[in-house]
């Protein structure tokens, strides 16, 4: 795994792919908190949820980009979700 100790606030997080999987909000213990924004809201226009992505996933950080080891749709996926 690496070091998450780099990673801040609206960070870019995309797969092995380089396709863009969403914006960081926070570390949350073991796991990557993604911002909303990133969260498509359903038909009546709320939904809008948190994504979270496991820190085992993170290849690497380098400059303002968290990199997976895993393409954006495997880790997508893998989302577990929050409120």
């Amino acid at each position: 795994m690496a070091d998450t100790s780099n990673i801040k606030e609206h960070m870019n997080i995309v797969g092995a792919d380089g396709v863009h999987l969403g914006t960081v909000d926070h570390m949350d213990g073991d796991r990557i908190k993604m911002t909303k924004n990133d969260s498509p809201s359903t038909k009546d226009g709320k939904g809008a949820k948190h994504h979270y992505i496991p820190a085992g996933l993170i290849a690497e950080v380098e400059g303002d980009t968290v990199r997976l080891s895993a393409t954006a749709q495997n880790a997508q996926d893998m989302f577990e979700t929050a409120e």
